[in-house]
């Protein structure tokens, strides 16, 4: 069975194909602001400008015609409206034009499925990164349950925000993980409250020192603080649920330095990392196609393709674990 699933929460545009277990093509093409961090409006006109060459060139890929589709999968939430709506959009036209079922998809069951299905993890913690997301994550009773998130910011936007204040470009997460290499030790706030934690003290007072230190200790220490607040709770999450997996997901999966901190949580705890791969870390149709896919197999319903800016990770009913 073939899925075609869009991705389109943010700056995004992607279409990815599978069958059944098997990625086809992974098409995607990015907004990035002129300055600034994401205009919602316009990337959603850059979605709508690029949808049709970005739905041609995945189809082209996994040398497959559009007829050759099972199934349409795409993110329904959590993410933008004005960019949720054009994927919604693209899939409706696609499933009605087939005449097959259309599957709204939650984006952060997507990040986790991709790195289950590209790196073997069975029953994980899953600590998923990304722009807009931080959360810790494990199924048990039905449902992806959230043992712990940022009560403000997610990590991707704080390394974001903080470049673009440093005048770095855009994406700041790779420009502050390569000054970081060269950095020292620098006191920042650590504020994790019980299993949440918070970053907007983080950023601020980063920000501030801007003036009075060096960029590349400041880069260092802001990675070295964040990601030692998302192990420890990462760790926490792992002694309660008596788990011997840990998936690292999301786009700042693809940071190097919190995969090494990461992997000796694991090894100190008996347990095993799984990080997905770089190519799948981002926001990507791929995911979307994965979970679409296996929602679909399962038997979920796929009559409503509203969509849902606040659909949260652990309002999905999981019919197939």
């Amino acid at each position: 069975m073939i899925c075609l699933g869009i991705e389109s929460t943010a700056h995004t545009f992607g279409v990815g194909i599978v069958e059944d277990d098997k990625v086809l093509a992974n098409v995607k093409d990015v907004y990035v602001p002129k300055k600034g961090g994401i205009h919602p409006r316009e990337a959603a006109d850059h979605h709508y400008d690029i949808a049709k060459e970005i739905v041609t060139k995945a189809l082209e890929t996994a040398k497959i015609k559009l007829e050759d589709v099972d199934v349409v999968a795409f993110s329904a939430g959590p993410g933008l409206p004005p960019c949720l709506k054009i994927g919604a959009t693209v899939a409706r036209y696609l499933a009605l034009r087939l005449n097959i079922p259309c599957m709204p998809t939650n984006h952060c069951i997507g990040h986790i499925e991709i790195g289950k299905l590209m790196t073997g993890a069975k029953d994980p913690v899953t600590l998923y990164v990304s722009g807009g997301n931080t959360q810790v994550i494990a199924f048990t009773e039905g449902r992806y349950r959230v043992f712990g998130e940022t009560q403000d910011q997610g990590i991707g936007n704080v390394m974001d925000h903080f470049a673009r204040e440093a005048g770095l470009q855009h994406p700041g997460g790779p420009k502050i993980e390569a000054l970081a290499k060269n950095g020292k030790w620098i006191e920042l706030p650590y504020v994790v409250k019980g299993m949440d934690v918070s970053f907007s003290g983080i950023l601020t007072n980063a920000i501030q020192k801007l003036k009075t230190e060096k960029l590349e200790d400041l880069c260092y220490s802001l990675q070295e603080t964040c990601f030692a607040m998302l192990i420890e709770t990462s760790e926490r999450a792992l002694a309660h649920t008596d788990k011997t997996e840990v998936l690292l997901t999301g786009g700042v999966a693809a940071n190097s330095r919190l995969k090494d901190m990461l992997d000796i949580m694991c090894k100190e705890r008996g347990a095993k990392l799984f990080a997905v791969p770089r190519e799948f870390a981002g926001d990507c149709g791929a995911q979307i196609a994965v979970a679409g896919l296996i929602m679909h197999k399962a038997g979920a319903k796929s009559e409503d393709t509203k969509i849902n800016r606040f659909w949260r990770t652990d309002d999905v009913e999981i019919p197939y674990i």
